[in-house]
């Protein structure tokens, strides 16, 4: 019998592969902003997730997606949401490892940089369950100005079990979701129509439509609604303390380009319960710390996002030979696979720095955060999709398919993080509004420009134009926004090429220099090849 099908010259599947230590640039940020002492619970992790069972349920919490079961056989409404057990058994992993909430819990020094490294080594392989252990990290700065309701819910949030079901109010676990956003406002939230009403009793009766409540199945949210004093913020539980249910009516599922895993929703408010948190009036300065700390995860799930991208890249043109040679050693791919394993280590080495200012409360790194978080995420985000594609398109066909490659998947997620906490304007308008109301931010991020002058003209050069920039806003404030994306652009790739000349490898560096601030191309590929670009490459 004549043979037909015999398989060669493909790649074995990327599993068994340890995410933490063959990570690099993971493994020196962690090293370099004090949480090597972590080493062991990361590197258990990084075996974790690289598990091939553990690929397998990511792959079917997202091709067996979420269902909304609106009521029960005898017709009383639940707004319950079926999820694939490959779900729960992910975000079970990544809860019972502290991914949500242990820098808050564990307080050292590098908590949160640990915390990151955790939280994205589970967002490489799964993101849409990160949504919801985001939110229940990000939700404790805001849980903590009341003290009564710290005491009732931070324990609960502490906890590192994992308890999907609803009906116990007193459950010693919880997970917390978000709803701001409205159907006619978006981002705006100040036009929220969403009402809350004094019940008299330490409790307001909310009514309204959030047109994007991610994670409904949580156990509480923090929701904005006008209250007679102006927008306020309010903990919004699913099951009330006796037991019974709070109305919390979700209308539908997204049916969303990516993120097929996470159950966005709209859900429905009708004198639903809520206690207030912070003044009345004051929801937005309530809620900020959290938007900030989503917005520190947004650009964390990217960076991870683009390490599983240049990591599947670079494994396939590893193992895989075409015109007399493997992929990765012929010099067209090679500048391809450094390329990206550029934007990955920038990616990476810029999350990990802003989380490690969120490990120091000085007044100087308060200030840093305060406008490099927004700048960070502005950039790291855009440069998602692309990175993505590039990636994919090293595996041919393969990459475009569904079937057990994850980078169509991955490619498909990639925008969400850009839109999510601020979309592009949002954030390059929230930068212009950070550095006219806090001048000290300005100050705190030009130093960090200021510890990498003089080793690379190219990057001293950028410098100099960036200043420029940022005098430019200063000095016409109404004209500012037409410069607003310039201006975060070039702020972001000083903070990158700052971060990389000073922590980074040389080949690093002097690649990211040359490729990003001295002579960028408009793809991926086009570094100069006189740059070490196997020695990128290999990092990868």
């Amino acid at each position: 019998m004549t043979a037909t099908h015999q398989v060669f010259n493909q790649a074995p599947a990327r599993v068994g592969v340890n995410e933490y230590t063959t990570n690099l640039a993971l493994t020196e940020a962690v090293a370099a902003y004090g949480a090597d002492w972590a080493t062991d619970r990361l590197t258990e992790a990084g075996a974790l997730v690289g598990r091939e069972d553990f690929q397998r349920d990511a792959e079917l919490a997202n091709t067996i997606t979420p269902i909304l079961h609106t009521h029960d056989r005898w017709g009383n409404r639940v707004d319950a949401i079926e999820f694939h057990p490959a779900y729960h058994r992910i975000i079970g992993d990544a809860i019972a490892r502290g991914a949500h909430t242990s820098c808050w819990s564990d307080p050292r020094p590098g908590a949160h940089v640990a915390r990151a490294a955790l939280f994205s080594q589970f967002g490489q392989i799964e993101p849409g369950h990160s949504c919801p252990v985001s939110m229940t990290h990000a939700v404790v700065p805001s849980l903590r100005t009341d003290p009564v309701l710290a005491e009732q819910w931070l324990p609960r949030v502490y906890s590192h079990d994992y308890d999907p079901a609803l009906g116990d109010p007193a459950k010693r676990s919880a997970i917390f979701g978000m709803a701001m956003t409205e159907k006619q406002g978006g981002s705006d939230v100040r036009a929220n129509t969403t009402r809350a009403v004094d019940a008299g009793d330490g409790t307001y009766r909310i009514t309204g439509h959030k047109w994007f409540c991610s994670a409904p199945q949580s156990d509480a949210f923090l929701v904005l609604a006008q209250a007679p004093d102006g927008v306020t913020c309010f903990v919004v539980p699913r099951t009330l303390p006796d037991g019974e249910r709070n109305v919390f009516n979700v209308q539908r599922l997204k049916d969303k380009l990516g993120n097929k895993s996470n159950a966005s929703s709209e859900v429905e408010f009708d004198e639903t319960v809520g206690w207030r948190l912070g003044d009345e009036g004051a929801g937005v300065r309530t809620i900020i710390e959290m938007v900030n700390q989503t917005r520190l995860d947004c650009a964390l799930g990217s960076a991870a996002g683009m390490r599983q991208a240049v990591a599947e890249a670079a494994w396939h043109t590893r193992h895989r030979s075409a015109f007399g040679a493997l992929l990765i050693d012929q010099p067209a791919m090679t500048a391809v696979i450094a390329d990206l394993q550029l934007e990955s280590e920038a990616a990476t080495w810029t999350a990990m720095r802003l989380a490690a200012a969120y490990d120091d409360d000085s007044e100087q790194s308060q200030a840093f955060r305060r406008l490099a978080t927004a700048v960070g995420k502005y950039w790291v985000c855009k440069r998602g999709p692309n990175h993505a594609y590039e990636a994919l398109e090293c595996l041919g066909g393969n990459g475009y398919t569904e079937n057990g490659f994850p980078l169509a998947r991955r490619y498909r997620e990639q925008p969400v993080m850009a839109v999510w906490e601020g979309s592009g304007n949002v954030i390059a308008l929230d930068v212009l509004r950070a550095m006219a109301r806090d001048p000290l931010s300005v100050e705190a991020l030009d130093d960090e420009f200021e510890l990498a002058l003089g080793s690379h003209r190219g990057y001293d050069l950028h410098v100099e134009a960036t200043r420029k920039l940022v005098a430019q806003a200063a000095a016409d404030p109404t004209a500012a926004p037409a410069i607003a994306r310039r201006l975060t652009e070039s702020l972001a790739l000083a903070l990158q090429g700052s971060i990389l000349i000073r922590q980074a490898p040389d080949a690093v560096a002097d690649a990211f220099v040359a490729g990003r601030l001295e002579n960028p191309g408009q793809m991926y590929g086009v570094l100069d090849p006189a740059l070490d670009l196997a020695a990128v490459a290999a990092r990868a």
